[in-house]
Parts: structure tokens; C-alpha cells; sequence
């Protein structure tokens, strides 16, 4: 997992190739005049979503993981908590769907284990298979605009 802002995308271009392409799109693109919705970058091996939503608390969602895309989640206005647990030793509440490539993992078994991190305007999460995430989340409701950039590796 990676927390950074856009200034500093220079340093992760090297991880893989799209995740390169991603990182110039959120940094050349300006999603405050975007529609919600998604876009193809490159079919279904990089594409884009774009969502407006209210944050939630973190006892009533579920962590996820993935294991054929890398998430990039940029935050474009307002901020939230995503919740942060190690694979190891994690049994998923929900078996890995490949359709929409996640399984999901429930709060109240793992939330001793759970580190809670500030995704503020500006600043991105690099989640990779195997980084057990739980986005949207904030104590009180949080506004946000977030565009998610999906890479297959």
C-alpha cells in the first residue's frame, strides 16, 4: 500500500507500466468537471471510475481485496478514513468473486487488527493484490468526490 499526493507520482512510475498512465491521467485530468460515472483507458486493462458519495462509518463496511487489479484512489474534494489489514492470517467473509474481482472481509473480526488512514483532497492510496482495504469510511458523514483508477497487472 502507498499514501501520497500527486506531487510525488514520479517516485511509483516504475512499479508497472500502467500504473504510470494512471498516475499522469488523475494528474492531467480534472475531475471536478467530470460526470460521475466510468471510462476506458485502455478497455478493461486500465479504466476509470468516478463517484460522489457520503462516507460511512467504518463498523458498517466491509474490507475488500483484489487479485487481478491495483486500486489507485485519488480523493478530488473532501475526505475520508480507509481502513488498512494485513493479508496474513485473514479469512475473507465472503469468498473472492473473480466477476468483479474482491472478496470481502467483515469489520468486527478484524478490527483489532485494522489500521485507520486520512485520504484528504489531493492525496492517493495505492492498494495492491493482497492489501486488504476498506474505503469511504469517516466517524461523521464526509462528502467526497473520488475517482478510482483500476490496473490489471
Amino acid at each position: 500500500m502507498i499514501v501520497d499526493t500527486l506531487a510525488n507520482r514520479h517516485l511509483y512510475t516504475k512499479l508497472h507500466p500502467r500504473l504510470a498512465l494512471a498516475l499522469a491521467h488523475l494528474a492531467e485530468t480534472d475531475f471536478t468537471a467530470k460526470a460521475v460515472g466510468n471510462y476506458e483507458l485502455d478497455g478493461k486493462n486500465l479504466f476509470v471510475i468516478v463517484n460522489d458519495y457520503e462516507t460511512k462509518p467504518r463498523e458498517i463496511e466491509p474490507f475488500e481485496v483484489h487479485q487481478q487489479y491495483i486500486d489507485v484512489q485519488y480523493v478530488v474534494s473532501g475526505a475520508e478514513e480507509f481502513g488498512y489489514l494485513p493479508l496474513a492470517d485473514q479469512t475473507p467473509s465472503k469468498p473472492y468473486y473473480d466477476k468483479h474481482d474482491y472478496a470481502e472481509f467483515d469489520f468486527e473480526s478484524n478490527k483489532q487488527d485494522a489500521a485507520f488512514i486520512a485520504l484528504k483532497t489531493g492525496m492517493f492510496a495505492i492498494f495492491f493484490p493482497g492489501d486488504i482495504h476498506m474505503p469511504g469510511t469517516f466517524a461523521t458523514p464526509q462528502k467526497v468526490r473520488k475517482v478510482v483508477i483500476k490496473v490489471r497487472i
